[in-house]
């Protein structure tokens, strides 16, 4: 043969053996692809069944689990002072009269609920500050029944003495700023949550450590997580404008603090900001 008939079917050979390992390169990533497919499939099809699973202990309450976790057995239904809302089960920061209501759901053993507080916490308050929203805040325990112990009611308990004091921004800010790891039930012991409540000025008092110690309002806290179970929502943190999902994201839009200024400034165009006085701050 001669020898540029040897070098063209040389050459043919390659660009078979190359295309052959292009397709056995595409059958490869199919199959990748197919695999990661079907593993997002079970973690998906596993975090329906946890949530079918939470939804079937709606209003059991784990406690005496890990450290002195307070009562078993809650006590008359006693909301906080100034609660609003309907049954008295939020609580209120900011002004009567701003022109926009943001609602939190809230655990304070959520992880994600902290990542929310942590990441949005300055932008919320300067809203709150400037007369441009009022938010309400509603507690729920649904990590102590997922994963047991008693932290989840205990902080919320301890935060609505610190309503009761007038503190309840501050000591919820302090909580999310301290907040352990999910897991760890750290919460469950009340001489943490009064320890805690030091960062707070004027707020570890006798009544204050009364107040958590007894479980004062552990039946307004469970009522609450009866309330959030009832009310389809997903998961915590949910947090609603006016009524509006914007977590994780309002229509196509993710939550950012531009977003959420914005999507604020977009609700009250044409009304008057609320006359607020500014909340203190934990350290």
């Amino acid at each position: 043969m001669p020898p540029r008939f040897v070098a063209a079917g040389v050459s043919e050979k390659n660009e078979q053996g190359k295309r052959a390992a292009r397709d056995r390169l595409v059958q490869q990533r199919e199959r990748q692809r197919e695999s990661e497919r079907r593993r997002r499939t079970l973690i998906v099809s596993s975090a329906v069944v946890g949530v079918l699973a939470l939804a079937a202990v709606v209003g059991v309450i784990a406690a005496n689990s890990g450290g002195k976790s307070g009562k078993s057995e809650a006590g008359p239904l006693v909301a906080p002072s100034g609660a609003t809302g309907k049954d008295s089960l939020a609580i209120q920061v900011g002004a009567d009269g701003a022109p926009s209501t943001l609602t939190i759901w809230e655990d304070f053993r959520c992880p994600v609920c902290a990542q929310f507080e942590n990441a949005f916490r300055d932008t919320v308050h300067q809203l709150e500050n400037s007369g441009q929203i009022k938010v309400e805040y509603h507690l729920a325990t649904i990590i102590d029944g997922n994963l047991g112990g008693s932290g989840s009611l205990r902080a919320a308990n301890a935060a609505a003495c610190a309503q009761d004091a007038g503190k309840f921004p501050a000591y919820h800010d302090v909580l999310y700023r301290n907040q352990p790891q999910e897991s760890v039930d750290t919460f469950g012991d009340n001489d943490k949550l009064i320890e805690l409540a030091g960062k707070v000025p004027e707020l570890d008092t006798p009544d204050f450590r009364s107040c958590v110690n007894d479980g004062k309002h552990d039946s307004w806290v469970q009522k609450s997580n009866t309330a959030f179970q009832n009310g389809g929502f997903q998961g915590t943190p949910t947090a609603l404008l006016n009524g509006e999902s914007i977590f994780p994201k309002k229509g196509n839009e993710p939550i950012t603090e531009a977003n959420l200024k914005k999507w604020v400034a977009e609700a009250n165009k044409g009304k008057k900001p609320g006359a607020v006085t500014p909340a203190p701050s934990g350290s």
